[in-house]
């Protein structure tokens, strides 16, 4: 299965590990089998997290994608978007793709706390927020929100690009959550506790 780009250069400093212990245990092994296995689970845990599965499903115009792969946490109203909260334990992809076709309207960085993603206190955590506007004019939101583990958000788009629908616009590192906030036209296709992935899981319809 493909990496990601962090999770090529991950793994190759695993490799160089592993064979820097291999060659290391003719100097001491009391020293480089205890190496050996630490860059083993280092390397084995960079191929399983940082995978970047392949997702080609075609959506129709009206289709939401789903931003991210995890849990729904929640459905709620907030202010005036339905806001779509899902969790990602480290078991899970952690890129993000765009959940409908537009253009980057705004970008904004948030520093924050670094709570447990799925407890409530998550809402004053670190986050990248993600504004995309659809050709009629309307605004979802993508916010990458960290967790207690997660410490780095990598944003892959910019202010003024075009994306399309499924398109990879970021990843969060290890256990986090992602919110999607959306405008009032749409009916959400999905319930709490559902499973979904990024790319590949409809979560919602835009109704005209």
């Amino acid at each position: 299965m493909p990496l990601t780009s962090e999770g090529i250069k991950l793994v190759l400093i695993g490799v160089v590990g592993l064979i820097s212990s291999y060659y290391l245990n003719s100097y001491s092994k009391i020293l480089s089998i205890p190496l050996f296995i630490i860059f083993f689970i280092f390397t084995s845990f960079s191929l399983y997290f940082f995978r970047d599965p392949k997702r080609d499903r075609k959506f129709s115009d009206n289709e939401i994608s789903s931003p991210g792969d995890g849990r729904i946490m929640s459905i709620k109203k907030e202010g005036d978007y339905l806001v779509v909260r899902i969790f990602l334990s480290i078991f899970n992809v952690h890129l993000q793709r765009a959940p409908v076709s537009g253009k980057i309207k705004n970008i904004e960085f948030i520093p924050g706390k670094f709570a447990i993603a799925y407890k409530p206190e998550a809402k004053d955590n670190q986050r990248n927020i993600i504004d995309i506007e659809t050709k009629d004019g309307k605004i979802f939101r993508v916010e990458q929100i960290t967790g207690a583990i997660a410490r780095r958000i990598a944003c892959y788009v910019k202010v003024g690009e075009e994306v399309k629908t499924s398109q990879k616009i970021g990843m969060i590192y290890f256990g986090s959550q992602v919110a999607l906030y959306l405008p009032d036209n749409v009916k959400v296709t999905v319930k709490e506790n559902d499973m979904v992935k990024a790319g590949d899981s409809v979560i919602g319809l835009i109704n005209g």
